[in-house]
């Protein structure tokens, strides 16, 4: 499947230059404003400062640091998060990072679809096409995701039914589209919960709200998308069916 043309800017249309960096898969926007803000960014040749510099991306030559900044080749990938590690292209406290796990693999810029905190794990998208990711992400696409989340002691019926009900906590109303327990051991249980929405530290949060803590918490699925057999710190490229499942317009 080939989003170029529908992550470019539109013929005729003028947008900012951070902008169509972004939906050529160059970089992330905010990585693009700071480009531009820092004189490394040029319009047919005159260094521009404005993120929102108005260009016509398939009339004008971007360049980047001197390079032709053009439409690179999308790229749609699955990684399996392991615990620890952070989702962020650089931590100011040398933490390792999701992009450790792609060093070498020859890949263009790519950005992570969504975010998982670093004590969670499991299913992360990565991906340069903007206009896809955005799709995913937005809230009003109500895309599920499935967590497998592992808690102390042994949660009732009320607990799981107030998780669906739904708890306030400051200024958010936290709450699970679907809740079921999967497994019961003597100290501990795991619980499926289904999002149809992602605040900040959700499940947790809302476990928390609840008083049960969160031993572990496993990402398995984003909509269709199942994580499987992919091992832990792995990736693989979707393939163009599983690329078009995931497509919100």
């Amino acid at each position: 499947m080939d989003h170029t043309k529908q992550s470019g800017a539109q013929a005729g249309k003028r947008h900012g230059v951070a902008r169509v960096l972004s939906k050529l898969g160059v970089c992330s926007r905010s990585q693009a404003e700071a480009a531009v803000r820092a004189g490394r960014v040029a319009v047919d040749g005159r260094v521009v400062r404005d993120p929102e510099y108005p260009v016509q991306a398939e009339r004008q030559q971007l360049s980047l640091d001197g390079v032709a900044a053009v439409a690179s080749r999308r790229v749609y990938l699955a990684l399996n998060k392991p615990r620890g590690i952070v989702v962020s292209a650089a931590d100011e406290r040398g933490r390792d990072t999701v992009y450790d796990l792609l060093r070498d693999a020859g890949l263009p810029w790519l950005g992570p679809v969504g975010r998982l905190d670093k004590a969670s794990e499991g299913l992360l998208l990565l991906s340069n096409d903007s206009v896809w990711a955005a799709g995913i992400t937005e809230p009003s696409t109500h895309l599920d995701k499935t967590y497998h989340v592992q808690v102390a002691g042994q949660p009732d019926a009320e607990v799981l039914a107030a998780m669906q009900a739904g708890v306030r906590e400051g200024a958010d109303l936290l709450r699970a589209r679907h809740v079921a327990l999967l497994r019961a051991g003597e100290k501990n249980a795991w619980l499926e919960v289904v999002l149809d929405e992602g605040r900040n530290r959700h499940i947790r949060r809302l476990l928390a709200a609840l008083g049960v803590d969160v031993l572990r918490l496993v990402r398995v699925a984003i909509g269709p998308l199942a994580l499987g057999e992919l091992a832990k710190g792995q990736w693989r490229h979707l393939d163009a069916d599983e690329v078009a499942q995931l497509q919100r317009r």
